[in-house]
């Protein structure tokens, strides 16, 4: 077929895909409001919420991707308060966090820290770092704001084994390729430091960081914002 262009024919499907997805969750919300109360939890639902986030995570991933490509994905900073953005944060998550008994948290430098960035891009990359979080944490997630050298600093902390070390001496090469073991492509780091760079400020831009530790021992993912 000549003149395909296959690029907008696959960011066209994955967009049909991400509806077909919202409206399974919505049929499925509703499916379980109809069960008895001791039918509505269980592990079952946890697996099912969190791979509904984790596969509406990837979509939007892609269509960003597709759309930095083009150069056609809009950025719309404004000045956010950082506790109310970390509480929708943690909102998105709260019944697959429930589901798996992972305590998650939000801490704030100062109740009136204020950031300024495009909140749906910057929540699409923290709503995937979350989910990663949830699949490798043990017990508890932290998600923090803080001012550092004149910059906006996110971080999100987990208590699970962290981050590999490979990933964290290769920081910058994000697409390292399938990791076979993880199913791992780096996409989503990849696109992470996109939105990240998008932010800027003189000649300041924005940037992540894969880190392990922190205050619960774990994996730390952190984004600067000028």
């Amino acid at each position: 077929m000549s003149g395909l262009d296959i690029a907008t024919v696959i960011a066209s499907t994955v967009h049909d895909m991400k509806n077909s997805l919202a409206l399974l969750g919505q049929s499925h919300a509703r499916w379980l409001a109809q069960l008895p109360a001791e039918l509505q939890g269980g592990a079952e639902r946890g697996v099912i919420e969190y791979e509904f986030a984790r596969l509406n995570g990837m979509l939007v991933q892609l269509l960003g991707l597709y759309k930095l490509g083009v150069n056609q994905l809009p950025l719309f900073p404004a000045h956010h308060e950082l506790d109310d953005f970390i509480g929708a944060q943690l909102a998105r998550h709260q019944d697959v966090l429930d589901s798996r008994g992972i305590a998650a948290r939000g801490e704030v430098e100062s109740f009136d820290l204020m950031g300024f960035f495009d909140q749906e891009l910057i929540g699409s990359v923290l709503a995937n770092v979350i989910a990663n979080s949830i699949r490798y944490a043990r017990s508890a997630l932290l998600i923090s704001a803080r001012e550092e050298g004149g910059e906006l600093l996110l971080c999100v902390n987990d208590d699970g084994a962290g981050y590999p070390q490979a990933m964290i001496e290769q920081q910058g090469d994000y697409v390292l390729g399938l990791n076979q073991s993880s199913g791992s492509t780096g996409l989503g780091l990849y696109f992470a430091a996109r939105i990240a760079e998008l932010h800027r400020r003189g000649e300041r831009c924005g940037r992540i960081e894969l880190g392990n530790g922190g205050p619960l021992g774990g994996g730390e993912f952190r984004i600067y914002l000028p």
